[in-house]
């Protein structure tokens, strides 16, 4: 089998996820998430990033926790489950590095809500709570979030939350259970996948990353990369991927829509 990053020129693998915040492509819906992270983190409040499996809300966490600064702020980041909200404290617990735990909800928030206290009034950082996967989180768990984020009578606010999930959290934060939550936050954003302009933009940046100038992507390659993917950035790095070893197997310089198809019969 023929190596399809020696056969193009590659330096490194192409279309990878863990790219260096430096390395991201910014885009207005990025920077627009990172603005209202910002504005979060300032005022405190909750913001809400919406977006389809792929959208790229997890690399634009990434991107907008870069501005906290490691003297100032305490990054705090969860992935939800399904579960309790005991088990979201014990997450966030051992982010904050607390070796104690309970079984008692009430003793996990008093301890959780004194650290957070502790950190903000005594060392002057200030938590910045992310939940990725919110939309996970059981409508029970929303209903009693909210205590969490509660300070000095609820006058005071130390502890930022950003939720992120799919869409279906925005309908999870209309039901009347989830109103004190909902009612807290100040910013929202949805990740919509990317137009075929975006895509061509997309495509070059991640192959000059990876070291070349000049796109083997047929037009027509491009535009059945964004047709099959839906413009969502996941599932795009997966069918360019695909279709460039495809290309490479045949010897083939330029990379068609074609090659496309048979990276699309590779994956879902």
């Amino acid at each position: 089998m023929i190596n399809y990053r020696h056969f193009f020129g590659l330096e490194k693998e192409p279309f990878k996820a863990d790219l260096n915040p430096n390395e991201i492509l910014k885009t207005d819906e990025l920077s627009g998430v990172a603005s209202r992270f910002d504005y979060v983190v300032r005022i405190g409040g909750i913001a809400v990033v919406t977006g389809e499996i792929g959208s790229g809300k997890s690399t634009a966490l990434r991107y907008a926790q870069t501005t906290l600064h490691p003297a100032e702020y305490k990054p705090l980041y969860v992935v939800a489950t399904s579960g309790s909200i005991l088990e979201l404290y014990r997450q966030v617990a051992f982010e904050m590095g607390l070796a104690r735990a309970s079984s008692s909800k009430a003793a996990m928030t008093t301890l959780l809500r004194t650290e957070i206290t502790s950190l903000v009034v005594d060392k002057k950082i200030k938590p910045v709570l992310t939940i990725d996967e919110a939309s996970l989180l059981r409508l029970e768990v929303l209903a009693e979030l909210h205590t969490l984020c509660q300070f000095e009578k609820d006058s005071k606010h130390f502890l930022p939350v950003l939720l992120a999930g799919q869409s279906s959290l925005v309908d999870k934060l209309t039901y009347r259970s989830s109103e004190p939550l909902a009612s807290r936050v100040i910013a929202r954003s949805h990740l919509e996948g990317l137009d075929l302009e975006g895509m061509h933009r997309y495509l070059a940046h991640h192959l000059n990353l990876a070291g070349i100038k000049t796109t083997p992507f047929e037009e027509a390659a491009t535009t059945a990369i964004h047709q099959g993917s839906g413009g969502l950035l996941r599932k795009a790095n997966h069918l360019a991927r695909g279709a460039l070893i495809a290309a490479a197997g045949e010897q083939s310089t330029a990379v068609t829509a074609e090659h496309v198809r048979r990276a699309a019969t590779e994956i879902f």
